[in-house]
């Protein structure tokens, strides 16, 4: 996968542009905002997520889905678990990924952050393929946005504590991290 930073999308990637989004305020992009989600909860690559982010979830397949019908929510990318990598909304622009929310005391956390989500659940372990395709994907937008540091990755509990759990206790932060200097030390040889 490759992220053009002129056009703000990953090349390599399944595009499924989402309508949920708007223009960014002027100012960097400065922070990866990590989640998980699954549509129905704890079912995985139903497809789904996709038609959520895109306003066509056919709310009568499940009972879940009634209470989400009305939300117009988005990331900019979505890692399923078998690693494939959705993008849905160019990296310029605002996503809807994480609502109300405060980064270091910035709120508005849509205006200067990229989301990603993970297909998972707080409690379930995540995939290889999933953080082998997530720590590409954070070195190329870390690449293209340098205001992405290693210290300005968060989860959207992190963001939105008590209103937000995920990523969950079962992502990994220390495998990731450590994927992430890794590859940071390989590029760098």
């Amino acid at each position: 996968m490759q992220l053009d930073p002129a056009s703000g999308w990953c090349q390599g990637v399944r595009l499924c542009p989402s309508p949920n989004f708007n223009a960014r305020p002027e100012g960097e992009i400065s922070l990866l905002v990590i989640h998980n989600i699954s549509l129905p909860p704890a079912q995985f690559l139903t497809g789904k997520v996709q038609e959520f982010f895109q306003n066509r979830l056919d709310v009568t397949e499940h009972p879940y889905f009634a209470g989400i019908a009305d939300l117009r929510v988005s990331a900019h990318f979505l890692i399923e678990r078998d690693g494939t990598v959705t993008q849905f909304v160019s990296c310029l622009e605002r996503a809807w990924h994480a609502g109300v929310s405060c980064f270091e005391g910035r709120e508005t956390c849509n205006d200067f952050s990229v989301g990603i989500e993970l297909e998972g659940t707080d409690d379930l372990p995540f995939t290889d393929a999933q953080y082998q395709a997530l720590t590409i994907l954070t070195r190329q937008l870390q690449s293209a946005f340098t205001g992405i540091t290693a210290q300005r990755i968060c989860g959207h509990s992190d963001i939105a504590p008590g209103r937000k759990t995920d990523p969950g206790p079962a992502f990994d932060w220390a495998r990731y991290r450590a994927a992430l200097a890794n590859a940071a030390l390989e590029e760098k040889e």
